[in-house]
């Protein structure tokens, strides 16, 4: 069976890393210090963690702050939180300088569950795409998280991490590499692409193996960086498979399906799909029911590859 773990998890133990390694590694919560597992590195370094209370908007100016005096801060809250309150904040105090403030923003999307609607970020990746200067990481499982961590501390400049709370499962490996900007290719095939992020990784992956038996053979790619976006992968794959299928956790209005169809259409346009939650607010219910409710499932991916294959072939004949 493969193994589960949240993201955050992976996020946490990160942070207690990167504060062994260096001493100006800084820790801010906004309230929600166990949530995030932020809590991992309070306990370790008590003294180089800052609670700020129900204050987010402080809280990035803080971390600005310390960003001009040297320091590394890790700024962290629920996902929502993190990017609606402040947003403003993040253009003016932290992007427009391209201070280095590294926001992490747990329980992304819908598997937040039973909080419903206002706690369950659907919107970040359009509204940190749409800020100039910051990076955005959204790992796919424990493992990547931790890479996805320790990179965003090594890279200059803003980043935005997506977590998770929720487990999911861990489909890559220790020695998978994790480059910003750099998508892996999880799985090869040739009659369509399937281009996720976070928890539709793993369902991506199992809608190609289930595929497969059907002789349907599936190229799976791992776009764990949003933005800057991997432009020679994602064309790649459209000159291979001559279809895209994104997939995500998240509004189909901007976020790593627009990404993506903004590259294509500019480069090597392919019929091409969009997996998400459709214009919409989250509601109340357990993380599977939601999955299920709001089609993010390997089944309903199959069903969507299906009709894109079918586009696809008319799509030929035209040409």
């Amino acid at each position: 069976m493969t193994e589960s773990k949240p993201t955050r998890d992976g996020f946490g133990e990160a942070l207690v890393e990167l504060g062994r390694k260096n001493p100006d590694v800084v820790v801010l919560s906004a309230d929600l210090t166990s949530s995030t597992r932020a809590n991992y590195f309070m306990e370790v370094f008590p003294e180089r963690f800052f609670k700020m209370g129900v204050a987010e908007q402080d809280m990035i100016g803080t971390a600005a702050g310390f960003a001009l005096m040297g320091k590394v801060p890790f700024a962290c809250t629920f996902g929502i939180f993190a990017t609606g309150k402040t947003w403003e904040q993040l253009r003016v105090s932290v992007c427009s300088m391209k201070l280095n403030v590294k926001l992490a923003g747990s329980h992304g999307g819908i598997t937040v569950g039973a909080d419903g609607a206002t706690h369950q970020a659907l919107e970040e990746i359009t509204l940190m795409r749409a800020l100039s200067n910051m990076t955005i990481l959204i790992p796919c499982d424990y493992i990547e998280a931790k890479k996805a961590t320790l990179a965003a501390y090594s890279f200059a400049g803003p980043v935005y991490l997506r977590l998770g709370k929720e487990t999911v499962p861990i489909v890559t490996r220790e020695d998978d590499p994790f480059e910003i900007g750099k998508a892996n290719i999880l799985r090869e095939g040739s009659d369509l692409t399937i281009i996720a992020c976070g928890i539709m990784v793993a369902e991506a992956l199992r809608a190609a193996d289930e595929l497969e038996k059907k002789g349907i053979g599936i190229k799976v790619i791992n776009l764990h960086t949003i933005k800057p976006i991997d432009n020679k992968t994602i064309i790649d794959a459209a000159k291979h498979t001559g279809a895209i299928l994104t997939a995500e956790e998240h509004t189909v209005m901007g976020g790593l399906g627009g990404a993506v169809a903004e590259v294509v259409v500019r480069n090597y346009p392919v019929p091409m799909d969009i997996v998400g939650v459709n214009d919409t607010f989250g509601q109340s219910g357990k993380p599977h029911e939601l999955v299920k409710l709001y089609n993010l499932t390997y089944e309903n991916l199959i069903e969507r590859v299906k009709l894109l294959i079918r586009r696809k072939q008319g799509f030929r004949s035209k040409y």
